[in-house]
């Protein structure tokens, strides 16, 4: 599936190793995740179109570089926010939405709780963070959601993928480039991407 990019850097895979690791402690972990957010950026804005722009030196005015879209970084809540600092120091210009989604406990579909970006969203470029893309369940809500309301040029970037989500994503999103640090074997049997990490947003915050 022409989707998926796997960042592919030695040392993005020594700190998906610290992340893998249950010893990891929360500090060393969100540390590691920063880390590798700030590569997962970097891969994501070599998609980017730029405006050139006069900029005057010290000595004399050269041609200079911005870019031509807004970029707008929604995290899904709660995980998705252990990226954004990354991100945000990339891309320092980005405005900062956020979604959040629970399972309907009688439908067993996502919906959202929650629901905040900019009003230009339609003419921005869109990056959804999502650290584990397990069923792609949650990720292919939040573009659904995203695309009702006139988003347009999007990623999403996460840690770990499961061929599952990739999947899926594909499926109901062919438009969408999906970026991540590994792309692990397989869902256990209770939906946890193995060999995977565990929970992202629990090894976060210290609440496993």
């Amino acid at each position: 599936m022409n989707n998926l990019t796997v960042v592919d850097n030695p040392l993005v895979k020594r700190d998906i190793t610290v992340l893998r690791n249950k010893d990891t402690r929360p500090a060393d972990f969100r540390a590691a995740l920063g880390r590798i957010s700030y590569s997962i950026a970097v891969e994501i804005s070599k998609n980017f179109q730029l405006n050139e722009i006069e900029v005057v030196t010290p000595l004399e005015t050269t041609i200079g570089y911005e870019l031509q879209k807004q970029v707008v970084l929604v995290p899904v809540l709660r995980a998705g926010l252990s990226m954004v600092n990354s991100f945000l120091d990339m891309i320092p210009e980005a405005k900062v939405g956020h979604i959040g989604l629970q399972r309907n406990e009688k439908t067993l579909m996502p919906e959202d709780y929650y629901y905040k970006t900019p009003k230009d969203i339609g003419s921005s470029v869109t990056i959804v963070l999502d650290p584990m893309l397990a069923t792609g369940g949650s990720a292919a809500a939040a573009f659904k959601y995203l695309k009702e309301r006139g988003a347009g040029e999007s990623y999403l970037a996460c840690l770990i993928a499961a061929p599952e989500g990739v999947k899926k994503m594909y499926d109901e999103h062919p438009d969408i480039k999906i970026y991540t640090a590994a792309l692990d074997r397989e869902l256990n049997e209770v939906g946890y991407i193995v060999p995977g990490l565990g929970d992202a947003g629990d090894r976060t915050f210290g609440t496993f």
